[in-house]
């Protein structure tokens, strides 16, 4: 491994703290990319398979919101890991596609679950690194002697934010909802969390309009022609794609540096990478660049799409759900829109992991 210079500035440590189980939600409705849309052909499609790994994705409906898949997801996890609902001190959700402008989401679920009053509730306007950021803010909380157990629901419905017509950027994308309990322990095992973020890069991931910088309009929702070759109205996302690519090769690598060097942790010491699950293309780089054996990777994508902040507990789900024995050590690592990114060090030998379930309605 390369000499780095350690930024303290974006780095936290935390001790006696660990992530107690994860749920996730998708919803009924697979979506095949080749036969996605008539905009787009299956040659295309086709290309666009090979190069992320994402052939299929779930949508929701149209009256199906992240609240809801989160909603489903948190009953799921409090049910299964037996406490009350009133063990439960702080909820925080995390998306970029909330029920309303205001009251933020955390608002709705804490009346949908019938949280305590004296439970704390906010929300992270985030997209993909979200998971980290919101694992940070719960781990932090947790040093407070009152508080004991904190529900991090992280929600997307991505699909809805994105143009059927925009061959950049419509067959990655997919709908999603997680849970995950985070709490005190008695196991003196030290997490370690590195939080970065470039401003300057933020027009690279974004929705133009819709906001209140550039208010909706009349032409704000029509679908025109814009100059990168693509249809999408002004309140759709566009993606830069390879600015982004640039940023994850150079800054992800030498950030899980920085995580493993601060942890003492080498990577034969790390029993899973689960990466945020953009483009496999992408992260079979970064695994090439740190040497890391491909079985140490687990992927989701080629089943649920990039879902943003829920893709990491969402992987958790698929695909250690059934693994022979529980992992020791973990490393999360996520990046996408700020431009913002981190990585955490952790375990997740005490973890409850429960298998992806389909969203149902009647619950």
């Amino acid at each position: 491994m390369e000499d780095i210079q350690l930024n303290k500035m974006a780095l936290l440590q935390y001790n006696n703290v660990e992530i107690k189980g994860i749920s996730s939600i998708v919803p009924d409705q697979v979506i095949n990319n080749k036969n996605f849309t008539d905009f787009i052909s299956e040659k295309e499609a086709d290309s666009v398979i090979k190069m992320t790994g994402i052939a299929q994705r779930r949508f929701a409906s149209k009256d199906v919101t992240s609240v809801d898949l989160c909603y489903q997801a948190a009953q799921n996890l409090v049910k299964n890991l037996d406490i009350t609902i009133d063990s439960i001190d702080a909820i925080i959700m995390v998306t970029l596609t909330p029920d309303y402008r205001m009251p933020g989401s955390a608002f709705v679920l804490h009346q949908k679950l019938k949280l305590k009053k004296e439970c704390l509730a906010f929300d992270i306007s985030l997209g993909c690194s979200g998971y980290i950021y919101g694992l940070c803010m719960a781990f932090n909380l947790l040093q407070q002697d009152n508080i004991g157990n904190i529900l991090l629901l992280n929600g997307e419905t991505k699909s809805k934010t994105y143009g059927k017509r925009d061959k950049s950027t419509s067959l990655l994308f997919g709908d999603a909802g997680s849970a995950t309990i985070i709490g005190k322990t008695e196991t003196d095992f030290q997490t370690t969390i590195t939080l970065n973020s470039d401003g300057s890069r933020y027009k690279a991931i974004m929705i133009p309009a819709g906001g209140y910088r550039n208010p909706t309009n009349a032409n704000s929702t029509i679908e025109q022609l814009q100059e990168d070759g693509n249809w999408r109205s002004l309140e759709q996302g566009i993606m830069d794609g390879p600015s982004v690519f640039d940023f994850t090769i150079t800054e992800v690598p030498v950030d899980i540096q920085i995580a493993l060097k601060e942890s003492d942790k080498s990577i034969n010491d790390i029993d899973y990478f689960i990466f945020h699950q953009a483009n496999k293309f992408i992260t079979d780089h970064i695994g090439k660049k740190l040497s890391i054996p491909t079985k140490k990777i687990p992927y989701s994508l080629h089943k649920y799409g990039n879902t943003a902040s829920v893709s990491i507990p969402l992987t958790i789900s698929s695909e250690l759900y059934s693994v022979n024995k529980k992992p020791e050590l973990v490393c999360f690592s996520a990046f996408g829109v700020g431009l913002s990114w981190g990585t955490i060090i952790t375990s997740l030998r005490n973890c409850v992991i429960m298998p992806v379930e389909e969203y149902n309605v009647n619950r």
